[in-house]
């Protein structure tokens, strides 16, 4: 039986986040049609063919992680642990960026500094993964260093714009421009449904749903 998440009183906190938690009123999850089988195009039938050979792991190793189907003002979310819990790879795939060193300053506008300590790679299924407000990035961890799903790029804390709350700002996004495009790379999809059957062993992929979503901005968020 799942133990009670501990975590349960920080979804008062997470509304109250003000960097990247969900206000009292939060967007719903936009719904996902399904398009008719004839509908579906060759390329969309061999990217969720694609998609099925990658592996993919709950990005945060806490067995009492908690998370929420919305976020603040753009598709991401906030998984809550104890501060010092890993992040790991959700996927195998390359490092894209990082930032070691905590530069964000209470009070400026949102910008490439809320998320402080860092790390976004950008994985073998042409996905972005991005997890911020590390506590620090594991030693190694550089651009360009290839990583493997579930190993470890850091720990959870409460670096930058956290309101001083354990947790890692987690987003799913289209590589871009690959540095510096924060507000991309932020994130861009609802990762919800995703960290729920990654939790369970599943393999749901994000392929498609990035896919689509840039077909349409065209990286501009």
């Amino acid at each position: 039986m799942r133990k009670k998440l501990w975590l349960a009183g920080f979804a008062a906190a997470a509304v109250s986040l003000s960097g990247c938690g969900a206000p009292a009123s939060t967007p719903a999850e936009p719904a996902v049609e399904a398009a008719p089988a004839a509908a579906v195009a060759p390329v969309e039938v061999e990217l969720a063919a694609a998609a099925a050979t990658y592996k993919y792991v709950f990005p945060v190793r806490a067995k009492n992680a908690s998370y929420h189907k919305t976020h603040s003002g753009y598709p991401a979310t906030d998984i809550f642990a104890a501060c010092g819990k890993p992040f790991v790879a959700t996927t195998g795939g390359v490092v894209l960026e990082v930032s070691r060193v905590d530069k964000y300053k209470k009070g400026v506008p949102d910008g490439p500094y809320n998320g402080g300590k860092f790390v976004s790679i950008l994985g073998d299924d042409g996905v972005r993964y991005y997890g911020s407000h590390l506590s620090k990035v594991t030693a190694g961890i550089k651009k360009g260093v290839r990583v493997k799903a579930g190993q470890s790029l850091g720990k959870v804390g409460k670096t930058g714009n956290s309101s001083g709350v354990c947790h890692v700002h987690y987003g799913i996004s289209p590589a871009c421009k690959k540095t510096g495009d924060w507000k991309v790379r932020r994130g861009v999809v609802w990762p919800a449904s995703y960290l729920t059957s990654w939790r369970k062993g599943g393999q749901k992929s994000p392929v498609k749903a990035v896919a689509a979503w840039n077909k349409k901005n065209n990286c501009k968020a």
